[in-house]
């Protein structure tokens, strides 16, 4: 039995399945995590969920803000769900829609497995938690969506105020917040408060600015931590963090890294020849 994590998949259907094939994925043994980012830009968004719907038994998800962000179009009128890019709109128009989309919302924003010591979240922790508060988090998250307010969420879903985490936000600017850091957060401050728009590699931020993972006087976590979201900074191996988002989209590579050994093992699949190359931008 293995286990595999892999990184943002945005919809690349044909690299996901032949890094599959490069794994010798046994679906009868195998499990796999992603760390979020599912879908969006690939082109094959539809095809990617079908996939992992199907082997959702054999899955770990942790919802990256592509994902959450096509919960969010999902609530809105028909009408503007047409607006969207046309590979969203595969996925927001077909038959089995409303399955793969339930089925998305209740996918974990942290997933914590004691006995490998590994942490899986889509885009990094707020340098004031622990793991236990992170867990606190997620879960506060994890509730919303599946609760009543779940379409206001929706509505008011991403925004980058309060641009910090505090345990003194209430409501709606708690929930928003958690889910910035887990699901957007790059560089920050000493005091958490995040950048939203840094996103090259470490050394061409701001000054005053860290890499999450190495924020001054950040809390120690006593977990390795799985993580995506950061095509700028590629696959990245150190101080406990494990960065697995290598760009397949942008035309990089698909990257899964096995669990199941003393270090963890890399496996990478290239992108297809008609990837486009990443606008300094893009999330």
């Amino acid at each position: 039995m293995a286990t595999y994590a892999i990184g943002d998949v945005q919809g690349c259907y044909p690299e996901l399945s032949r890094l599959l094939d490069s794994i010798n994925f046994d679906p009868a043994a195998d499990r796999l995590w992603f760390c979020g980012d599912l879908v969006n830009r690939g082109g094959e968004s539809l095809q990617t969920l079908r996939l992992i719907h199907n082997l959702r038994e054999n899955c770990v998800i942790t919802l990256g803000n592509h994902d959450l962000s096509l919960l969010a179009v999902a609530e809105r009128p028909e009408q503007a769900q047409a607006r969207v890019n046309p590979d969203l709109r595969k996925v927001l128009f077909a038959e089995d829609h409303k399955l793969l989309l339930d089925w998305l919302r209740r996918q974990k924003l942290l997933h914590h497995d004691p006995a490998s010591g590994y942490t899986l979240v889509h885009a990094g922790l707020a340098p004031q938690w622990g793991l236990r508060q992170a867990q606190r988090s997620a879960s506060e998250v994890e509730r919303e969506l599946l609760g009543p307010r779940y379409q206001r969420l929706m509505k008011y879903l991403f925004g980058n105020v309060p641009p910090a985490w505090h345990p003194r936000l209430r409501g709606l600017d708690r929930i928003r917040a958690s889910i910035n850091v887990f699901t957007r957060m790059r560089y920050c401050d000493v005091r958490g408060r995040i950048d939203f728009d840094s996103k090259g590699r470490p050394g061409t931020q701001p000054a005053g600015r860290y890499p999450w993972f190495e924020v001054p006087g950040m809390v120690r976590r006593q977990t390795r931590i799985i993580c995506g979201h950061w095509s700028g900074l590629g696959l990245f191996r150190g101080l406990n963090i494990y960065a697995i988002d290598t760009g397949c989209v942008w035309g990089g590579k698909l990257t899964a890294l096995r669990l199941d050994r003393p270090e963890p093992e890399v496996f990478s699949v290239p992108a297809e020849s008609n990837r486009r190359r990443r606008p300094e931008d893009e999330d």
